[in-house]
């Protein structure tokens, strides 16, 4: 192999490497069996393309999982007063340009649950670059009791623009 040929290929793994990075694994999440009713997560970004990903977060290191590292569960509760399950969400921007996020919530209950799945979307969170914004996701409570069986939610989807 000739020396341009092994200087090419240098230069292309450094290039992807700087390109893709090295980035650790994240997730959100919220369960409410703490004392106050609520529990968070956090999560960071690790560049700034456009990305989306559904089921949650594996901790890998795709592009896909960028959106959802940037969304952290802040509350995840039953609010009587609108008889709504309710999600608080900071979206936190690391990266160099702006963007709109559309971030959809499962709300589920304790494993191995007869609870049906509820979900609430929230389209268009504005978050200017370097910075965050809290959003809040809302859907009707299936139910009819108090919504204490709804005990988790997590981030199923996420994708920014």
């Amino acid at each position: 192999m000739k020396k341009r040929h092994v200087r090419a290929i240098a230069v292309f793994g450094i290039a992807v490497f700087a390109l893709t990075g090295a980035r650790g694994s994240g997730g959100g999440g919220c369960d409410n069996h703490s004392s106050s009713g609520s529990s968070s997560s956090s999560n960071s970004n690790h560049g700034s393309d456009n990305d989306s990903t559904s089921g949650g977060t594996s901790g890998g290191s795709s592009s896909a999982d960028k959106a959802a590292r940037d969304v952290t569960i802040d509350e995840c509760k039953y609010d009587p007063a609108t008889k709504n399950l309710v999600a608080r969400v900071t979206v936190k921007n690391d990266g160099a340009m702006d963007y709109d996020y559309n971030v959809t919530m499962k709300f589920t209950g304790a494993a191995g649950g007869s609870v049906v799945p509820a979900t609430a979307i929230k389209t268009g969170i504005a978050v200017a670059a370097g910075s965050s914004a809290q959003a809040e996701l809302s859907t009707p409570y299936p139910g009819t009791g108090d919504g204490s069986e709804y005990t988790k939610c997590e981030v199923s989807r996420a994708s920014r623009f």
